[in-house]
């Protein structure tokens, strides 16, 4: 078949991601709509290679080496509303290219609850069903109503439920059971006028302490100021802000492993910060474990580091490479295994050859 419209050889990646690293694509397709997304894939088929599909680029580490297939850069815009299923609320349909940020200040100039502490992330609204993006206590999940994603196994696009996506803590189909399956190109979501606020996180509570109870456009301010502070707000020229975010979910273990903590550290269990979880499991926060295995703040392995704002953020010094990145990934998981007995899961998605 001819090249469809926008194909490119042998593109850096390195400027799509926010880590700023990353070899060439052996091809790189740009698809503003469904039907590119359908060319794009028959055009990988035709040559037996793979896909990669990129969006915003802020939770990606690309190998040093690139990528020897086809990458299928999502780009469709168009964000609509409708009257929700009930009395004061709205139903949000927006393609997946959209910037996520974008959309949540939309939907707050809307008077819309929901998705206000979610302010502030990077990326394209096709790539938060998958992560189930989730911060300062809100989960991207419990808004979100339908995502239609080209299925590679039937070569159709489908429409699916709150349910087939099996959303979990930072885990949907999308990137455990049926990973590379989908291509998301639509998220509808809905959201409420009297959406019940999200001032359960410490951050948030210290924010507006002795301040009149606010509103989802002032929590959105909120949040973002914090994630500038923390170095978690991706603004042009601010060093560590070359980063995917968090590199590390925070681990959920059974209760027991709570003894193995304290007794590392020579300290009551009690001071333990932990949060329960399902299961009867309780989730523990990695930039905490981090921290007392040694890797403070600004630790930094070569070219890579440990932001100097937040303990979860390894962040590009401006010349790091993949496997710089990797080095130091791979310090900090050995550490906190050997310390705590804890293994770390890392957020960001591993693309190219080379980045077990």
């Amino acid at each position: 078949m001819a090249y469809p419209t926008n194909t490119r050889e042998h593109v850096l990646l390195a400027p799509y991601t926010t880590f700023g690293i990353g070899g060439p694509a052996r091809w790189f397709i740009e698809a503003s709509n469904e039907d590119q997304v359908v060319h794009a894939v028959q055009f990988a088929r035709e040559r037996d290679l793979p896909i990669f599909v990129l969006g915003g680029g802020s939770n990606v580490l690309i190998s040093d080496a690139g990528f020897p297939g086809v990458v299928i850069h999502l780009t469709m815009k168009g964000m609509e509303t409708w009257d929700g299923s009930t009395a004061g609320s709205r139903l949000f349909d927006v393609a997946a290219g959209e910037n996520w940020d974008d959309f949540v200040t939309f939907a707050v100039s809307q008077d819309c609850g929901g998705v206000e502490c979610l302010a502030g992330i990077p990326g394209s609204v096709g790539g938060t069903p998958v992560q189930n993006v989730g911060a300062y206590g809100q989960e991207v999940s419990t808004t979100i109503r339908r995502v239609r994603a080209f299925d590679l196994k039937t070569d159709a696009f489908t429409d699916l439920s709150t349910e087939q996506c099996g959303f979990g803590y930072r885990r949907s189909v999308f990137n455990t059971t049926d990973r590379d399956r989908y291509i998301v190109t639509r998220v509808w979501l809905e959201l409420r006028e009297d959406a019940p606020l999200s001032l359960s996180y410490a951050d948030l509570m210290s924010y507006f302490k002795d301040q009149p109870m606010p509103g989802p456009a002032q929590i959105t301010a909120a949040v973002r100021e914090i994630r500038h502070r923390k170095g978690m707000l991706l603004v042009p020229g601010e060093a560590d802000c070359r980063s995917a975010g968090s590199f590390f979910k925070n681990p959920v273990v059974p209760v027991d492993a709570l003894d193995r903590v304290a007794e590392t550290l020579g300290i009551d269990r009690s001071a333990i910060p932990h949060y329960p979880a399902d299961d009867g499991q309780v989730k523990l926060p990695a930039a905490w474990l981090l921290e007392r295995a040694g890797f403070q703040k600004g630790y930094a392995l070569g070219e890579a580091a440990v932001s100097t704002r937040h303990t979860l953020a390894l962040t590009n010094r401006g010349k790091a490479r993949a496997a710089d990145i990797l080095a130091l990934r791979d310090q900090i998981m050995e550490k906190v295994r050997r310390e705590f007995g804890i293994h770390l899961e890392v957020e960001p998605v591993m693309v190219g050859e080379g980045l077990e």
